[in-house]
């Protein structure tokens, strides 16, 4: 039995020094060859000092208003003008980071696990535990997606940023799921796999160590390159009212402030700006990982 072991062992081996798979390090050292994976990783690294830490890139108070004020343009300490009560624009612009910052990065987290933990049981458990899950994903594969998440949100009262996180996760495991299932249907079979089944390893385990770790790379690259539409999903809810809800400070309130002001064109640009920089930086950074993690680019 210990050499039926080794044998999967090096066939794992020769996988790796075929160049079909990646160690982290090499990994690593493919991003960083990639200079638009350097600049798009740095604006992020900004993005989240911004939502963590507003206060470093702005000492003014975002509900400090001055009517007298209210839509002027750029002035002297006030380089993105004033909205429509007279505030800092500018600091209402830091301050709007978090939640999108929030939204993208825990719904993607929650949705990979969410996702990734479905697949491979689907994967691996064939019969009714993969019957259950799939017949659920197309259930919610049949529906809108949108149009779900606007009924379910209408329906609360209070939405907050964790309650706008878990309807995107109702709604958003299953097409990961499928990736990961199809991708644990092609791992589940392999010398290493059937080598531990046959000592009686558990099938906890075996999901663990060997199936897991050599069927994320497809969900990873997935979700990397879906955070930066969880960022734009997070800015039409709130745009279209069934978002954040007020006192909130949000770049999808502003956008729907500026949908009334359109004479008033900075109340729009700076937040589209903002929106549209972070948006592409994640698509960016997905699509680089995607492409190093891809077999066939490796080679």
């Amino acid at each position: 039995m210990s050499e039926q072991i080794s044998a999967a062992v090096g066939a794992e081996a020769q996988e790796l020094g075929d160049g079909r798979t990646l160690s982290n390090r090499e990994l690593l050292r493919a991003l960083l060859r990639k200079p638009q994976f350097i600049v798009c990783s740095l604006l992020l690294l900004g993005f989240f000092t911004m939502a963590a830490v507003p206060k470093l890139f702005t000492s003014a108070d975002p509900r400090f208003c001055e009517l007298a004020k209210s839509r002027q343009g750029r002035s002297s300490g006030h380089p993105f003008g004033f909205d429509i009560q007279g505030c800092d624009y500018f600091a209402n612009v830091i301050y709007g980071a978090r939640p999108s910052v929030l939204v993208s990065i825990c719904a993607s987290f929650g949705v990979f696990v969410l996702a990734g933990s479905l697949g491979l049981l689907a994967g691996y458990f064939p019969g009714f535990v993969d019957g259950l899950i799939s017949r659920t994903a197309d259930v919610l594969f049949s529906i809108p997606g949108i149009v779900v998440l606007i009924v379910i949100l209408n329906s609360v009262a209070n939405r907050s940023i964790w309650i706008i996180v878990g309807v995107i996760l109702l709604i958003g495991w299953p097409g990961g799921m499928r990736l990961m299932r199809a991708t644990v249907f092609s791992v589940r079979n392999r010398e290493y796999v059937l080598a531990a089944r046959s000592i009686g390893v558990p099938p906890v385990r075996i999901l663990r160590k060997h199936v897991f770790p050599n069927a994320m790379a497809p969900l990873l690259a997935m979700t990397t390159l879906g955070i930066g539409g969880m960022v734009g999903l997070e800015a039409a809810l709130t745009f279209l009212g069934v978002g954040l809800q007020p006192p909130s400070i949000s770049w999808g309130s502003q956008f729907g402030v500026a949908a009334s002001y359109r004479d008033t064109p900075h109340l729009f640009i700076w937040p589209a700006l903002f929106i549209s920089t972070m948006t592409i930086s994640f698509m960016i950074i997905g699509d680089s990982i995607r492409d190093a993690l891809d077999p066939k680019l490796m080679r």
